[in-house]
């Protein structure tokens, strides 16, 4: 569940209540933590909801108030639609799916106008991936959502062959080639590998701990040392 999935159903919780609900039962409601119930209830009063309450009492939403529907002024439609055309032309099948989903719902709730000005949108994206790299994209992908390790079989440029055992955490596209940040068990130290040289790879059961707060700093700095 993403975090507006999350803050609709929350206002649902929390609308037309006689009691106050905690937000420990918010919390197992949604499968978050209360520190996250906090937070989303902050932004709900930023958002104009007259939430009661407070921590270690409860909260409570008056009846009648609803969520604003979103809104996207042209250049955001244009910007979102560019965003799904490439999602769907290099990176994995099943992303590629949800990409072509989503441009349906986003052309649905167009008007004529805004129909109009996305089919003159001169951006498009032939998908360029091979089959197997597609695999491999969804195998990374999805190691870094869950923490799982990969066991990968890498060819560097000299052309030497080594196995590795990485954690990924980051996909990155620099110059037409998708590049993996990740640390290696072999080296133990953070390494970029190039996807097109990985020759297998393996989802291990075994999980790596969450990359530490000074490593996505360090992670953040980097993407911005590459921006020309």
């Amino acid at each position: 569940m993403n975090r507006a999935e999350r803050l609709f159903r929350l206002a649902d919780l929390l609308r037309g209540r006689r009691l106050a609900v905690t937000a420990a039962a918010l919390a197992a409601d949604l499968e978050v933590s209360p520190r996250t119930i906090y937070r989303d209830i902050d932004a709900l009063r930023a958002a104009g909801a007259p939430i009661d309450g407070e921590a270690g009492v409860g909260f409570r939403l008056a009846s009648g108030w609803e969520m604003p529907p979103l809104s996207f002024d042209g250049e955001e439609v244009e910007a979102l639609l560019v965003g799904l055309r490439m999602t769907r032309a290099f990176t994995d099948d099943d992303l590629a799916r949800a990409a072509r989903r989503a441009e349906a719902k986003l052309r649905a709730a167009l008007g004529e106008a805004g129909l109009r000005r996305a089919d003159l949108s001169p951006y498009h994206a032939p998908p360029t991936e091979l089959a197997e790299r597609r695999t491999l994209h969804r195998a990374v992908r999805q190691a870094a959502e869950t923490a799982r390790k990969l066991r990968i079989l890498y060819r560097d440029e000299a052309g030497a062959e080594t196995e590795r055992v990485i954690h990924p955490f980051a996909l990155l596209r620099w110059r037409a080639v998708w590049t993996m940040i990740a640390h290696c068990e072999l080296r133990g130290a953070e390494r970029h590998f190039r996807l097109d040289r990985i020759l297998s790879v393996e989802t291990l059961e075994e999980r790596f701990p969450e990359p530490s707060a000074a490593l996505r700093a360090k992670m953040a700095a980097l993407i911005e040392a590459e921006r020309p």
